[in-house]
């Protein structure tokens, strides 16, 4: 089940964040002046084969994978980006998610599934 971290590192040029974790998930949440998620970063198979989808409004679903910074040839391990990936199965995502989810605001579930369920998404 995702559990909320405790003071997450909060950046003064962006709106707060939340953040959520299990063994599957990270889930970032930036939540405006009345609690609403603005925009969303959903990293899955954290452990496996890490890949992320992220979500601001207005914008369609993007996907991505999570290259670890490690394979530069002659150079020391690079911080982990985000790179593009192939096609999303946003339905199966959304049902796994759904499962680990159980105990986050109904506020934030929601507005992870409805991106999810966008066309696209």
């Amino acid at each position: 089940m995702l559990q909320e971290m405790e003071n997450p590192r909060q950046d003064e040029k962006e709106l707060p964040r939340r953040w959520f974790l299990d063994d599957e998930f990270d889930l970032l949440v930036w939540l405006d002046e009345s609690g609403r998620a603005t925009r969303f970063e959903l990293i899955y198979d954290r452990y496996a084969d890490p890949r992320a989808v992220t979500w601001k409004p207005g914008l369609p679903l993007a996907h991505h994978r999570v290259d670890e910074g490690e394979n530069r040839p002659g150079r020391a391990k690079a911080a982990p980006m985000l790179v593009v990936d192939g096609v999303l199965d946003a339905e199966s995502l959304a049902e796994k998610f759904a499962l680990h989810a159980r105990d986050l605001p109904p506020e934030i579930t929601m507005a992870v599934l409805a991106a999810l369920a966008e066309p696209g998404g």
